[in-house]
């Protein structure tokens, strides 16, 4: 049962202008005009409502003798005059007198605001005809124009609040439906670094979901909550390694966001870190060390030998003879052939039989040992050269095998991995393995699982800087492929990708198409003019250039048109140690 309450219901605004069809710019089903009243304020996102032609339905889908209502997204604003040119206003002040208070030919003017219809509350789409009253949509209007009303209130995730420019305001909820699927899934937030406040979004939809899932019981009356796991990698300094403590106490305006959408500022709970190790063993490789204590991570070969083709998936391999050799090493280590009984550590397997014999490089089986010349090369680099201590020969007894420990995760669990002070190597290492992992743990029939402990239904992952792993250009690649996996069908699975990076147009475009909810924060003019934005009207594209902090656009499956939410900063500790 959902014991999430109703937010308030906002006071209906007064009539703020009316709509306006003309010859040169006639109203269309798909948009309309209106001018303002003198000194009245709108701005683009602003959502407006308009009588409208037949009646409108109720909630049920039968008609009602209202008469409906159209709802539409403001999209730009202009001012109109009849003065035929600049040149004519140029001439009425006195031929540029500049200092003239009064112009000798006064203008006619007024502001017109252009508008992208959203719905009908009668499926009436006929355009909206001239001489209408327009006014700013209530609370209740604004959720029948997204959708939002004929959403389930057990399926409602607060994603945000809508602010007007009446000042009204109202939650901007979100289907968990088209969230955590099976219907849709996954998101994905772009935007500059630092003035888009992706991560801190991410985090604050992580806390939206979890605290609803905790009022919401399924049919044994247990908490949703309890069949939901999170995994975050923390990729920058300590950003994401402080997220069980409590941070500063929310000022008035904060706290006024927590509530409107009906949660608690609070940090994370039950989670674990996992930690990379260093060259030090039993010392973590982090810009800081949890206060709540930690897990480290290493690898073994035989942690890794299934996993080869993630640490070499950078590799320039054009003939295919690299990922033939990489494939049968794989294989030849995880089936202990013959060949391989005698590698079970890094320098067995660089140093030794069967790639190497009396210290030279030879062919093995159809591989050559310019190949195998090429592959030694490589993992000098990758795991003893620039490695940074995360690959040992054995692990020490504090030291843990990540994948095992990731396939052990719980519902109600959160665990942060952190990979900010490895290599891109190393990185790409970790972040495939977890979300090879997982994907399996989640794909493989339950009676060959070995784990005996019950899988959460829904495990959410997320990352950030998303085009380090799948790049738009890449032509495929380990990584990438496990990427396009989870975005693909890890919705029908129950894996959930939340990821970001700064530039939508950097990422696979077939991991961003699957994303049924998309965050985009401020974004510079040449970003938005490439191909990846055009599901946003060029006037609403413009509105991305001038956001601030803290805005953010939201477009989710269930809207028809993108909206402007804000939303409250994280509560738990963000500051770094002597700060």
């Amino acid at each position: 049962m959902d014991k999430t309450t109703a937010a308030p219901t906002q006071p209906a605004a007064p009539v703020i202008g009316k709509t306006s069809a003309t010859e040169r710019d006639a109203n269309s089903s798909d948009k309309f005009n209106f001018w303002l009243a003198p000194a009245q304020i709108v701005n683009p996102f602003d959502i407006v409502e308009v009588e409208h032609l037949g009646k409108a339905y109720d909630t049920d889908g039968n008609s009602t003798d209202r008469p409906s209502k159209s709802y539409g997204l403001v999209t730009t604003i202009e001012h109109r005059t009849d003065s035929p040119n600049h040149l004519a206003n140029f001439v009425s002040s006195n031929f540029g007198d500049v200092t003239e208070t009064e112009v000798n030919t006064p203008r006619i003017g007024t502001n017109v605001a252009k508008v992208n219809v959203l719905s009908n509350s009668g499926e009436i789409y006929m355009p909206v005809q001239n001489d209408r009253p327009v006014s700013f949509a209530s609370a209740e209007g604004i959720a029948e124009a997204l959708g939002i009303d004929a959403m389930a209130e057990r399926d409602r995730i607060a994603a945000g609040l809508i602010k007007m420019s009446n000042g009204a305001s109202t939650v901007a909820y979100v289907d968990q439906g088209f969230i955590l699927g099976p219907e849709g899934a996954h998101i994905n937030m772009s935007g500059i670094s630092g003035l888009a406040t992706k991560t801190s979004y991410a985090m604050f939809m992580l806390q939206s979901i979890l605290q609803k899932a905790e009022r919401t019981t399924d049919n044994d009356g247990k908490p949703l909550s309890d069949k939901i796991a999170v995994i975050v990698l923390n990729v920058k300094q300590g950003d994401l390694l402080q997220i069980d403590q409590p941070g500063p106490q929310p000022n008035v305006d904060q706290m006024e966001l927590w509530e409107a959408m009906g949660l608690e500022p609070r940090p994370f709970r039950n989670v674990h870190y996992l930690l990379p190790r260093s060259n030090t063993p039993g010392t973590p490789n982090s810009f800081l060390a949890p206060v709540s204590g930690y897990q480290l991570y290493a690898y073994e070969l035989r942690d890794t030998a299934d996993k080869l083709d993630l640490l070499l998936s950078d590799v320039m391999d054009q003939s295919g003879a690299m990922d033939a050799l990489v494939g049968d090493i794989m294989q030849g280590i995880v089936n202990r052939e013959a060949s391989f009984r005698n590698t079970a550590s890094w320098d067995n397997l660089l140093n030794g039989e069967p790639l190497v014999k009396n210290g030279q490089t030879q062919k093995w089986g159809d591989h050559y040992p310019s190949t195998i010349g090429k592959f030694r090369r490589h993992m000098r680099r990758i795991v003893r050269t620039r490695s940074t201590g995360l690959f040992t020969n054995a692990r020490a007894r504090n030291e843990m095998n990540l994948a095992e420990q990731i396939r052990e995760i719980e519902g109600g669990q959160t665990y942060v991995v952190d990979i900010a002070r490895l290599s891109d190597e190393e990185q790409k290492l970790v972040f495939g393995d977890v979300l090879r992992t997982v994907y399996e743990l989640k794909a493989e029939d339950p009676e060959n699982r070995v784990t005996r402990k019950p899988i959460p239904e829904k495990v959410i992952f997320f990352v950030d800087e998303l085009n380090k792993y799948a790049p738009s250009g890449s032509k495929g690649s380990p990584v990438l492929q496990q990427v396009l996996d989870i975005a693909e069908r890890g919705r029908s699975l129950g894996v959930v990708l939340f990821s970001a990076q700064q530039f939508l147009s950097a990422v696979h475009p077939r991991v961003t198409g699957n994303c049924a909810t998309k965050i985009l924060g401020r974004t510079g003019s040449s970003e938005i003019s490439t191909p990846d934005y055009r599901f946003l009207d060029d006037d609403l594209k413009m509105n991305l250039t001038r956001l601030g902090k803290g805005e953010l656009i939201v477009t989710h499956a269930v809207y028809r048109q993108p909206v402007k939410i804000i939303f409250p900063r994280p509560a738990y500790q963000q500051r770094q140690p002597g700060t």
